[in-house]
């Protein structure tokens, strides 16, 4: 007989068996308010995103006014790879304890919304509000077609259904529309700036409060950005991308992390197994770990 080879869905999730403090519903429209306010644009919001509980109370800790989740990095640590292949409620579980574990405005990666449909999308909204959100990422990408983007009157819908979906929960909510033009190269290149303004803006008339373009590091490129959206603009950092004060300078709003923290930790993992496999040694394991005591008081 072969062994039956076992997949995560055969497995229960051990999360849904740990009760976890449900978020402060009074609290919340206070939570939206200061985070729209942090896109006024007189300064720029530098956002960090979290992949579990620890990682956001490091942020907190190091005075971020606000922390986003990054999808790939909570997909990575349970198991998923990137792409919306993690189960909506498994991503929401997890944005519920960074929510109740911090007090800073908590704004959530849901991919392309875990639906096909405005009314899908709504809910997914909805559930990240219930969880403790203040703010949703929202991707116009296909998932499983790198190359393919949602069409424009959908997304649209789409946009507006969630829009409608926050007011009526009296909740000030964030919604930062994505477009996944340039970081895929849909397109010929020259095509990219007018589809991206085109798409951008759309999404602004709809009611996306803040515009998200990742995979532009150019200034060049950002600065046309800036000037064409009718909105905040949202930069993802990434290698290669300018230091913050230039980005400001720029004008740009907004600039995420995204998963780049979770995979440098990852990073630094591969060297310290390295190390201890071959040589023998357990010098990055011990620089700049945190104490024992450090790590229990980050979660007391």
């Amino acid at each position: 007989m072969h062994p039956t080879r076992l997949g995560l869905a055969d497995f229960p999730n051990p999360l849904q068996s740990i009760q976890v403090p449900k978020p402060d519903k009074r609290a919340l429209p206070e939570l939206g308010r200061q985070f729209l306010q942090l896109h006024d644009r007189r300064r720029i919001l530098v956002l960090p995103n979290a992949w579990d509980v620890a990682s956001a109370r490091i942020f907190e800790d190091a005075g971020f006014p606000a922390i986003a989740t990054t999808s790939g990095g909570i997909a990575n640590s349970l198991g998923y790879s990137d792409g919306q292949r993690i189960p909506r409620d498994a991503m929401i579980e997890v944005v519920h304890r960074i929510a109740a574990a911090v007090s800073v405005p908590v704004t959530a990666d849901m991919e392309a919304g875990y639906g096909a449909t405005p009314e899908a999308v709504a809910d997914t909204a909805r559930q990240a509000i219930a969880a403790g959100a203040v703010g949703m990422n929202l991707e116009d990408g296909v998932p499983g077609k790198p190359d393919a983007l949602v069409d424009l009157s959908l997304q649209k819908e789409v946009i507006r259904a969630v829009i409608e979906t926050c007011n009526t929960l009296h909740v000030p909510f964030v919604l930062n529309a994505r477009t996944d033009i340039f970081l895929h190269s849909i397109g010929p290149a020259e095509t990219r700036l007018p589809r991206a303004l085109e798409r951008l803006n759309a999404y602004r008339d709809s009611g996306a409060q803040c515009l998200f373009v990742p995979g532009v590091t150019d200034e060049q490129t950002i600065g046309q950005l800036v000037r064409g959206v009718n909105g905040p603009l949202n930069i993802l950092a990434t290698a290669g991308s300018p230091a913050i004060p230039t980005l400001e300078r720029l004008g740009v709003a907004r600039v995420s992390l995204g998963s780049g923290p979770m995979r440098a930790s990852l990073g630094l993992l591969k060297r310290m197994a390295r190390q201890i496999r071959e040589d023998g040694s357990f010098a990055l394991m011990a620089q700049d770990a945190l104490s024992y005591a450090d790590a229990n008081r980050l979660l007391e």
